[in-house]
């Protein structure tokens, strides 16, 4: 049974800052691995994206405050969330695409409030 299993959300102060974990049940991160988050009342929006050999890219939102890593080996992916603001109020999923699948993880709810 694949699974993506995902952490680290919470409440925050504005400024401040958290880092998601997303944890895979094998390698199905290994090759595109992805975060979406989806406001309340909004529709589900890209927020990063990694790629195997390297390649990552951010929305136009969060560029410059977030970074998406990996570690391979832990078959883990991550999300530095800095100088957060209110409107990064989501809930942040986890996806991989791995081969004709597709995975999505169950999502762990950000709130930056004062």
């Amino acid at each position: 049974q694949v699974q993506l299993v995902e952490s680290g959300g919470g409440l925050v102060q504005p400024g401040g800052s958290l880092r998601l974990s997303c944890a895979a049940s094998g390698s199905i991160l290994s090759i595109v691995a992805r975060w979406y988050r989806q406001a309340p009342g909004k529709q589900r929006e890209w927020v990063a994206g990694s790629t195997s050999d390297g390649t990552t890219g951010y929305a136009n939102s969060v560029s410059g405050r977030f970074t998406i890593s990996r570690d391979n080996n832990k078959n883990t992916v991550y999300l530095q969330m800095n100088d957060l603001k209110p409107e990064d109020t989501a809930v942040y999923f986890c996806n991989a695409v791995h081969g004709l699948a597709q995975y999505w993880g169950q999502g762990t709810s950000v709130i930056v409030s004062s």
